[in-house]
């Protein structure tokens, strides 16, 4: 019998995950259908129980309903609890609901397996201070970095994300002006500012030749944030290869099998030049 996944957002018109668990699907001879639904806002848990209910065994879950998710599973994982947001749904036999983050996984598997950055020790700017960013502070502290910073343009909400995380390893927060003498290893986009077209606050000494200017976001030509940093002669990269690693880890939970990241990865970006 063919087991049914999902995601569920608002909106979800653009969204890749169904091309993306398809192909995952056809790789690993998984025998799974896998739709997107566009859930209305305040109906998501209604929604997530009823899909449930008529036999569906997994959902992923995009803006802006992670924190529904979070509340309406029964178990959560340390990196969910950690972000406090789901991305991730499953339902065994008993009927119990688990939720997971996978974000954080995609991102550093997407850095240290796909742009072979080394996070040991490695200097770390995450701009913004919002869900996304929240979501993989953990992650990447666990690949014990040197420092990470948080700049947002509201220092207090950098602030609060840096004490929720300081015990866990060296993270602190910082005005983009107190930071006009550093350069970075790695800078991480979290705002919203690409999708747009804008760029957040930033300063030119923040990036060197050996600084990648990572975007979670991804788009078929380079983000504003991806050109500022080629223009200084940093490195960049866009988000696909997180948002393919996550759905990986997602996949991973539902089937217990791992698919081939980088595959996809490559038939997403000749789908985008197409």
């Amino acid at each position: 019998m063919t087991d049914r996944y999902a995601l569920f957002g608002n909106p979800i018109a653009h969204s890749k995950s169904p091309r993306i668990h398809r192909l995952f699907a056809e790789q690993t001879g998984e025998d799974i259908a896998y739709e997107k639904q566009l859930v209305p806002l305040g109906e998501f848990a209604d929604a997530a129980r009823a899909f449930f209910a008529a036999g569906g065994k997994g959902l992923n879950v995009t803006v802006p309903f992670k924190q529904d998710a979070y509340e309406l599973a029964d178990s959560r994982s340390s990196q969910a609890r950690a972000a406090g947001a789901v991305n991730t749904l499953a339902v065994d036999a008993t009927g119990a609901i688990s939720g997971y983050n996978t974000d954080g996984i995609g991102l550093v598997h997407d850095l240290q397996q796909h742009l072979n950055r080394n996070l040991n020790g490695a200097t770390i700017l995450l701009l913004g201070a919002g869900g996304a960013v929240r979501g993989v502070i953990e992650p990447l502290l666990d690949c014990k970095p040197s420092q990470v910073v948080i700049s947002n343009r509201t220092q207090n909400k950098a602030e609060q994300l840096a004490r929720a995380f300081a015990k866990r390893g060296p993270v602190r927060a910082a005005t983009i002006q107190d930071l006009h003498q550093h350069c970075f290893d790695l800078v991480i986009n979290g705002t919203s500012a690409s999708l747009a077209g804008d760029l957040p606050e930033l300063q030119p000494s923040l990036v060197g030749p050996g600084t990648l200017c990572y975007d979670m976001v991804y788009a078929d030509e380079p983000t504003a944030f991806m050109r500022w940093g080629l223009e200084r002669g940093a490195q960049a990269a866009d988000g696909l290869g997180m948002l393919v690693a996550q759905a990986a880890e997602s996949f991973h939970i539902w089937r217990g099998v791992r698919p081939d990241v980088a595959a996809v990865i490559a038939t997403l970006r000749a789908d985008m030049l197409n």
